[in-house]
């Protein structure tokens, strides 16, 4: 391949790149629908936060406030959990405790007793918990109890 024939495959990755982070609240293959087409977090069975599909949702120490300050590779890695308006509350969820921040860069998360919600892209789908007390990007990532507060044991 050619020196621009590379550099043009790379411009056309890094626009995909750009589209694909754009702050766009739509639901992506890390962020599934619901079939009503509303959000909603409910406690899974082990007693931690998830969204409609049973995805493990997660906090980041580095947050503080209900502000992310997860963007760019952070991002890519825990991806927030966007929506267009509050979502509604499941089984062993506090209403009160739901709202939204705005995101850098555009869109809007979700967040739980003042906490912004992110997924991890390691976990493979329902019921997965890779990400729990992992120390990426520089702080800590725990699992949500439905108190609001972070899971720091890692059983």
């Amino acid at each position: 391949m050619t020196m621009k024939a590379m550099a043009g495959a790379l411009l056309a990755s890094g626009a995909l790149l750009v589209a694909a982070c754009g702050g766009s609240a739509q639901p992506t293959a890390k962020q599934p629908a619901s079939p009503s087409g509303a959000l909603k977090i409910s406690t899974s069975g082990k007693g931690y936060l998830t969204d409609g599909s049973g995805r493990a949702l997660y906090l980041w120490v580095a947050d503080t406030g209900s502000k992310s300050v997860c963007s760019g590779e952070c991002a890519q890695d825990w991806p927030p959990l966007t929506a267009k308006a509050t979502p509604s509350a499941g089984t062993g969820v506090k209403a009160g405790e739901l709202g939204t921040s705005a995101r850098p860069g555009g869109g809007t998360q979700v967040t739980y007793h003042g906490h912004p919600l992110y997924y991890f892209e390691g976990d493979s789908g329902p019921g997965t918990t890779t990400g729990q007390g992992s120390p990426q990007f520089g702080a800590k990532w725990w699992l949500v109890a439905p108190s609001g507060a972070a899971i720091t044991s890692n059983g």
